[in-house]
């Protein structure tokens, strides 16, 4: 034990520029008892025991003292969300998104020219009616306005059934289940995109029957413009078949799907950012490709 303390005092010496030549000045200094080293030892123990605690822990000792945000939810369990807070800040990310909406909007449109020249052409030699079907959806803020699509189904299919798709459907055309299967009938939508009626990343547009069945909390989704595509989309990719299995396809749209959507679409709104659009598009594009 003589040699070891020698040897630390040596060093520690050498460190502080005050080495001790005389070995025999370190052997008359006091020797730490043994007792006392061993609760030295014990001490430092605690103390490496305490930081591996710690880290082990994820800091969390060290944060202790800071104050976590607290999620707040309504009496239906619904997370309450500062809408104006996060608009507010997402100001300059929303400038951002209509100019890369406009400028992708019209190269989408000018690459894709022949290619809806040609749908088009499908369109009207296997049935009767429009190339496009029109319908007025509530944008931003409450606004209507009307969505462009490739038509997939029959002239007047409205009249003839509900405002909602449920699996296979009778009243969709030859041409129209290719074009439902693929999303290509959503690609028109590019033209309201271009108008500044739409985004490319956004809440799906409700026609005004279901809006209108909106609480006030809901609405909060009307604050952001409608979407081509959206998580709630990715999430309900298979919607028709679900609808299919029900007894009350539109009941349970209204009470089952239609709440989970919206709720969906808030916390898209809270999380809206460039790269969390890119990623929404990039899982639509795999979503798609696996249908």
């Amino acid at each position: 034990m003589g040699d070891l303390i020698k040897s630390e005092l040596k060093e520690e010496n050498m460190k502080n520029g005050s080495f001790v030549a005389d070995t025999e000045q370190i052997e008359n200094q006091s020797v730490m008892p043994a007792e006392d080293l061993k609760a030295d030892d014990s001490a430092e123990s605690e103390k490496t025991e305490t930081k591996d605690e710690t880290s082990q822990n994820g800091g969390k000792e060290r944060k202790k003292g800071k104050k976590e945000k607290e999620i707040i939810y309504d009496e239906k369990g619904r997370e309450i969300i500062d809408f104006d807070k996060v608009l507010k800040k997402k100001r300059f990310f929303l400038f951002v998104k209509r100019c890369f909406d406009l400028f992708a909007s019209l190269f989408g449109l000018i690459v894709f020219f022949l290619p809806f020249l040609f749908i088009a052409f499908l369109i009207k030699c296997t049935s009767k009616g429009p190339v496009f079907f029109r319908q007025e959806r509530v944008g931003k803020g409450g606004k209507v306005f009307r969505i462009f699509k490739f038509r997939t189904m029959v002239v007047d299919a409205e009249a003839k059934g509900l405002q909602i798709t449920v699996g296979k459907d009778s009243r969709i055309t030859g041409i129209g289940k290719v074009l439902r299967k693929t999303k290509m009938d959503e690609m028109p939508q590019l033209i309201n995109v271009f108008l500044g009626q739409m985004s490319f990343v956004g809440p799906r547009p409700e026609v005004k029957k279901y809006v209108d069945m909106y609480d006030d909390y809901q609405k909060n989704v009307l604050r952001v413009k409608p979407g081509i595509t959206e998580l709630a989309s990715i999430v309900y990719r298979d919607e028709n078949e679900v609808l299919a299995k029900s007894e009350n396809p539109e009941k349970t749209y209204i009470e089952e799907i239609m709440p989970t959507k919206i709720g969906l679409n808030m916390q898209y709104i809270k999380k809206m950012g460039v790269f969390y659009d890119l990623k929404l598009i990039f899982k639509t594009f795999i979503a798609i490709l696996k249908r």
